[in-house]
C-alpha cells in the first residue's frame, strides 16, 4: 500500500487503497493487483469514504488543545512560584514582580503528542490585580483553571487569604461581561462535572479513554444527586484548585505553638467548607519534602485536558490531604468534628486559630575575661599599694582582693545582676 503525504495514521486500509492527504482533502486511488482499474460498487465506496473521514475527524480531535491556562493567586511568600518551578523540575529561580509568566510541558504518551500549558502568577500585593486583564479575558476564561495558594506555615491567614483572592477573581470575571447564556453554560458544566464525579476504581474504564468521549445519550440517562445546600453557592464557571503549601511546617506548629490534631482538623474543615462553596479541589503540598507536587500537575492536566483520572481522595494524612472536586460533602466534613475535644464545629476560625505572640529574646550582657598578662600587671600594681603588716598580724584584705580577682578571671562569663542591698544593722533606725 502506498501512502502519500499522510498526516499521522488513519488506521488500517483495505488492500489496494492509497489514502492521499492534499491541501485538506482526501482522495482515493483504487488500483487492482495487476495494475488494471477496477472500481467497486458505489455503496462500498461510500462506506469506505465515511470510514476514512471518520478516522481523520477522530484523529484531529485527539490532538492536545492549545491555549489552556493556569492562574495562581495568593499572598506574598506563600510559595506560588516555588510550586510551579518544582513541577517544572527547576531548582534555582528568581521570583518576578507584578505578573509572572511560566509554562508547563504537557505530554500525552498514549498519542505521542505534546503542548504547553500557560501559567500566570499574580503578585501578592492587591495593587497588581489590574494585571489580571493580561492573563484572563473573555476568550480565555473557559480554558482557565484558577489556583488559590495558601501558606500552611501561617494557618491563621488561610481563610482570609482564600476569601480575599476568591473575591478578586469574582470581581474580575464580572468585569469581563460574559454573555449571560454563555456564563450559564459554563456554570452548568461545572455543576455537571461536580455531580458526575466517580471515585477511581468504582466505575473507571480499563482503557485510557477521555471522559469527554462519553456519549450525550449516556449523560442524559445517568442519574445525578442534587447538590448540597452549601455546595457551589459561589459558582465562578471555571474550575478552582486550592493548594496548601509548606505543609511540612505542621510539625513545627505542634512543637512550638502547641497545635494538636484537633486544630489541624478544625483548619481542614473550614478550608473544605470554602472549597465546597466554589466547587474546588484541595491539595496539601510541600516543596521542601516533594510531597504531592506530581499530584498538582496530574490534577491540572486532568481538568484542562481530560487526562485519565486514577487518584482517590486522601484524608488520613494530615499533611498530605487530597480532596478532588465532587468527592466532598457536609457529611464527610462532619467526620472531622467527631475528633474535637476542646473545640466546637461552630467556633469562629479567627477565635481558635490565632497568630502566636512574638517571643522576645532577652540578650544578657556577658563579662569577658581579660588577657592573662594584663590581669597579672593589675594584680601586681594592687599588691604594691597594700600597707605593711601591723603588730605581726597580716592584713587580710589584700588576700581577699586577690582571691576575688582570681575568681573573676577563672569563672565562665556570667550575667550581671544588681547587687542585693544589705540589711540595716542592729540599733539602726529603719
Amino acid at each position: 500500500m502506498a501512502a502519500v503525504g499522510r498526516v499521522g495514521s488513519f488506521g488500517s486500509s483495505p488492500p489496494g487503497l492509497a489514502s492521499t492527504y492534499t491541501g485538506g482533502s482526501l482522495t482515493n486511488e483504487l488500483a487492482s493487483g495487476n495494475g488494471g482499474a477496477a472500481a467497486g460498487d458505489d455503496e462500498d465506496g461510500q462506506n469506505l469514504w465515511s470510514c476514512i473521514l471518520s478516522e481523520v475527524s477522530t484523529r484531529s480531535r485527539s490532538k492536545l488543545p492549545t491555549g489552556k491556562n493556569v492562574l495562581l493567586l495568593g499572598e506574598d511568600g506563600a510559595g506560588k512560584t516555588s510550586l510551579i518551578r518544582k513541577i517544572q523540575g527547576i531548582e534555582e529561580y528568581k521570583k518576578g514582580r507584578g505578573l509572572e509568566y511560566l509554562y508547563l510541558n504537557v505530554h500525552d504518551e498514549d498519542r505521542d503528542d505534546q503542548t504547553r500549558c500557560n501559567v500566570w502568577i499574580l503578585d501578592g500585593d492587591l495593587y497588581h490585580k489590574g494585571l489580571l486583564k493580561f492573563s484572563l479575558d473573555a476568550i480565555s476564561l473557559k480554558d482557565t483553571l484558577v489556583m488559590l495558594v495558601v501558606d500552611m506555615s501561617k494557618p491563621w491567614t488561610a481563610l482570609d487569604s482564600l476569601q480575599k483572592w476568591a473575591s478578586v477573581i469574582r470581581e474580575h470575571v464580572d468585569k469581563l461581561k460574559i454573555p449571560p447564556e454563555e456564563m450559564k453554560e459554563m456554570e452548568q458544566k461545572l455543576i455537571r462535572d461536580f455531580q458526575e464525579y466517580v471515585e477511581p476504581g468504582e466505575d473507571f474504564p480499563a482503557s485510557p479513554q477521555r471522559r469527554n468521549t462519553t456519549s450525550q445519550e449516556d449523560k442524559d440517562d445517568s442519574v445525578v444527586l442534587p447538590l448540597g445546600a452549601d455546595t457551589l453557592t459561589h459558582n465562578l464557571g471555571i474550575p478552582v484548585l486550592v493548594v496548601c503549601t509548606k505543609c511540612d511546617a505542621i510539625s513545627v506548629l505542634e512543637k512550638e505553638h502547641d497545635y494538636r490534631d484537633e486544630h489541624f482538623d478544625f483548619i481542614q474543615s473550614h478550608i473544605r467548607k470554602f472549597c465546597l462553596q466554589y466547587g474546588a479541589a484541595l491539595i496539601y503540598t510541600s516543596v521542601k519534602e516533594n510531597k504531592n507536587i506530581d499530584l498538582v500537575y496530574k490534577y491540572i492536566v486532568q481538568k484542562l485536558y481530560g487526562f485519565p483520572y486514577k487518584i482517590p481522595a486522601v484524608v488520613v494524612e494530615k499533611d498530605a490531604v487530597f480532596i478532588p472536586a465532587g468527592w466532598d460533602n457536609d457529611k464527610k466534613i462532619g467526620i472531622l468534628h467527631e475528633n474535637f475535644q476542646t473545640l466546637k464545629a461552630e467556633d469562629n476560625f479567627e477565635d481558635i486559630i490565632t497568630k502566636p505572640p512574638v517571643r522576645k529574646f532577652v540578650h544578657e550582657k556577658e563579662i569577658m575575661a581579660e588577657d592573662d598578662q594584663v590581669f597579672l600587671m593589675k594584680l601586681q600594681s594592687l599588691l604594691a599599694k597594700q600597707p605593711p603588716t601591723a603588730a605581726g598580724r597580716p592584713v587580710q584584705k589584700p588576700v581577699l582582693d586577690v582571691h576575688a580577682e582570681l575568681d573573676r578571671i577563672t569563672r565562665k562569663p556570667v550575667t550581671v545582676s544588681p547587687t542585693t542591698p544589705t540589711s540595716p544593722t542592729e540599733g539602726e533606725a529603719s
